[in-house]
């Protein structure tokens, strides 16, 4: 029962540090909000072991798409100032995930069908199908579409070039 005991217990000082990224992270992204003048609320939760924060509003999200940017280019820096600014207070590496007016959660879902798309195509092609490029987070989400349907599936390339090979079985 020891094992056990240590295990839950690392468990859960794993969550209270996450926990804490998020609070430093809203704390950061607050101040942001302020100077800019912008309304949002900041949502904190902990998803597949990384902080994940979120800014919502009420209103018309218009404002916040300012956070956003063209393709998520503005939503990317933020994320990586955020991070910059845990790592800051923690002295730690930082894999907190950013969202703004739900461009990552809609953008997920774009991401997760092309992926399914990709792997029918190889599937009934048997030959591989290379995507565009794409950051690392949108990488990530068609990997694991590909995974989910039964293929895998490579990154090649060179920032900010890189892009999803998906590949038969």
């Amino acid at each position: 029962t020891e094992g056990t005991t240590s295990a839950a217990a690392e468990g859960a000082d794993t969550l209270t540090r996450l926990e804490q990224e998020g609070e430093i992270a809203a704390d950061y992204l607050e101040g942001l909000l302020d100077i800019a003048d912008l309304d949002g609320d900041i949502d904190m939760d902990v998803e597949a072991d990384r902080a994940s924060v979120s800014i919502i509003s009420d209103s018309s999200s218009r404002d916040l798409q300012k956070l956003v940017g063209r393709d998520g280019e503005v939503l990317e820096a933020l994320q990586e100032l955020t991070r910059l600014a845990v790592h800051r207070e923690t002295g730690d590496r930082s894999r907190l995930m950013l969202d703004v007016a739900g461009y990552r959660a809609r953008k997920r879902t774009e991401l997760a069908e092309l992926g399914a798309k990709a792997a029918s195509e190889v599937k009934s092609s048997g030959e591989p199908v290379r995507l565009k490029p794409m950051t690392p987070f949108e990488r990530k989400v068609v990997h694991d579409a590909v995974k989910a349907a039964g293929l895998r599936s490579e990154s090649e390339g060179e920032e900010p070039q890189r892009f999803v090979v998906v590949l038969p079985a």
